[in-house]
């Protein structure tokens, strides 16, 4: 049995993978962490009133926080504030979705959701994804990014049987089902294939 050599830091690790990476704009994208869920409910909350995006109940939020990146606008008292969000959740293991894309009325316009997206799909190209699909509103935002409209079942039927398992909404929401025709809000499937 091998060990871990004693010069590995896995601190350190953990600790580079939550540092803030600067954005031009002067705003921050950094991993979400336990104390950013209220914020992140926050920001979603009127877009789920509007009916843009789904509502989430708190824990869903604590259960997919690792899927999370935020664009942070830091303040002068060390305080910050949250300017977007967006998750990468993986369904298949070659298709993921960019859910929960979420930006800050005050930060539109920014390109708070363009880095977010692109985060989204480095990190879907660096873990072996090589499709992401969106539920959205914004098909001229997604498009300008490269996504395109979702024709059919982008799925092989074996893969089409596995997924109707899932108790995942976003992924019956992919799979087009007619459960889930009422929640869908008139959004479209959009897909990018990297």
């Amino acid at each position: 049995m091998t060990s871990t050599p004693p010069d590995f830091d896995h601190a350190q690790i953990s600790e580079d993978h939550h540092l803030r990476h600067g954005l031009p704009s002067g705003l921050y994208m950094r991993r979400a962490r336990t104390s950013d869920v209220k914020g992140i409910e926050a920001l979603v909350a009127p877009l789920a009133e509007e009916r843009i995006l789904l509502a989430k109940d708190t824990v869903t939020y604590f259960e997919t926080l690792q899927e999370f990146w935020l664009v942070v606008d830091p303040q002068p008292d060390g305080s910050e504030i949250l300017a977007g969000c967006g998750a990468l959740h993986v369904i298949w293991s070659d298709l993921a979705e960019a859910r929960t894309v979420a930006t800050s009325p005050d930060y539109r316009g920014r390109g708070v959701g363009k880095a977010l997206i692109r985060q989204l799909l480095a990190d879907a190209v660096a873990i072996g994804v090589d499709r992401v699909f969106c539920l959205t509103f914004e098909t001229g935002f997604f498009g300008s990014l490269g996504f395109e409209p979702i024709k059919g079942i982008p799925v092989s039927p074996e893969v089409y049987i596995e997924l109707l398992h899932s108790a995942d909404e976003g992924v019956a929401e992919f799979l087009d089902l007619a459960r889930v025709k009422p929640n869908t809000l008139g959004n479209s499937r959009m897909i990018k294939y990297l």
